[in-house]
Formats: structure tokens, C-alpha cells, sequence
């Protein structure tokens, strides 16, 4: 039985008494005229970019023109992207394996409107380290994926069966030091989300 086997058998074995979940009618409700429109402006506004883009070719001249060194290491987890890579990708690699890599190229589940996120699970990296390690992140999702709230989020992720999974929004940012925001703290200086649209 391994430590993760363990850990969950105990924290079963001394559950409290079951409760009724709240009650969130309400907030099912709650929706924007342009998904698209809202996502874009929450994922800016918290430092991230985004490109709206009809198909892989015009991904692959937007990361090309700006990643076009041969000196950087750029991964890409995207098969429709390999092309772009400068170095393959071992899936479950070491993390070490991982200390110099300038971009990580990953596709993502859905994204979240209400507060710019996109939800990924390790069955879509190889390696939990990967979109938090590397320098820069750029994440792909279909137009038609994005939805509103959290809460529906939830709605969609609530059955789901996955080992481990991360809603990431935004370049790693912190404001702690002399109440300044920095950007790039302790994960990726920037994220880049390509919406592809349908």
C-alpha cells in the first residue's frame, strides 16, 4: 500500500457524520453575455495574454517569432505543436530533468471565465512540476470549452476521476514583499493562453 493509499485509508477510516452539501441554486444562475469576452479581460488583467486563433499554424508563428532562439529550451505537450519544440519530452520525467526549461507548451481541459483559470490534470503533463517550473506557460483550450463561473466548473470536474488536477491562472505572482506585486515569484514570469476557436 503506498503513502498516498495510506494517508486516504486513514483520513476514511475517521470521517465526521455526513452533512447536506449547501445549496447553490443561485449561483448556477449566474452567466455573462460573452464568455469569451470576460475570460480575456480577467486572465490580462491578472497578467496573463491571450490570443484568439483559428488553427495550429497561427500558434506556431506566435510562439516561433518569440521563442525563436536555439539556446532556449521550449517543451511542447500539444502533438499538433511538437514542431516547435527544441527538445523532446520523456513523459514522467525527473523534475531536474525540467530546471531549464524556458516554455512549456501544455493543452488544458477548460477554462474559467469568472477568474481567467484553466483546469489541467497530470494525464495532460507527464509530470505535475511541468507548468509550474518552466520559465514561461502556454496553455491551449477550445473557445467552446470555457465557462462561466467556478461553480460550474465543479459542476463539470464533481464526477470526474483524476489523480491529481490544478485550476492555474496567470503568471506566479505574489505581493507579499513590501506590498509590491511581483510577477514570476516563485512559478512562470508570464502565461499565455491560446483560445482556439471551434
Amino acid at each position: 500500500m503506498s503513502s498516498r493509499d495510506k494517508i486516504l485509508a486513514a483520513v476514511a477510516a475517521s470521517k465526521p457524520e455526513a452533512k447536506p452539501l449547501p445549496d447553490i441554486e443561485p449561483f448556477k444562475h449566474i452567466g455573462y453575455t460573452d464568455v469569451l469576452a470576460q475570460y480575456e479581460t480577467v486572465l490580462t488583467t491578472i497578467g496573463g495574454a491571450v490570443h484568439r486563433v483559428n488553427n495550429w499554424d497561427e500558434i506556431r508563428t506566435i510562439v516561433s517569432e518569440k521563442y525563436n532562439s536555439q539556446n532556449v529550451r521550449v517543451l511542447s505537450l500539444v502533438p499538433e505543436l511538437d514542431d516547435v519544440a527544441t527538445s523532446a519530452y520523456e513523459i514522467n520525467p525527473s523534475a531536474h530533468q525540467l530546471a531549464d526549461v524556458e516554455l512549456s507548451i501544455i493543452k488544458a481541459h477548460f477554462g474559467v471565465a469568472e477568474n481567467g483559470s484553466v483546469w489541467v490534470t497530470e494525464e495532460l503533463l507527464g509530470h505535475r512540476a511541468v507548468p509550474f517550473i518552466c520559465q514561461h506557460l502556454a496553455a491551449v483550450i477550445s473557445a467552446s470549452s470555457i465557462v462561466d463561473t467556478m461553480h460550474r466548473a465543479y459542476m463539470r470536474i464533481g464526477e470526474a476521476e483524476y489523480g491529481w488536477g490544478a485550476f492555474i491562472a496567470g503568471p506566479s505572482k505574489t505581493a507579499d514583499i513590501e506590498q509590491s506585486l511581483v510577477l514570476g515569484a516563485h512559478g512562470p514570469r508570464s502565461m499565455t493562453v491560446f483560445i482556439l476557436n471551434d
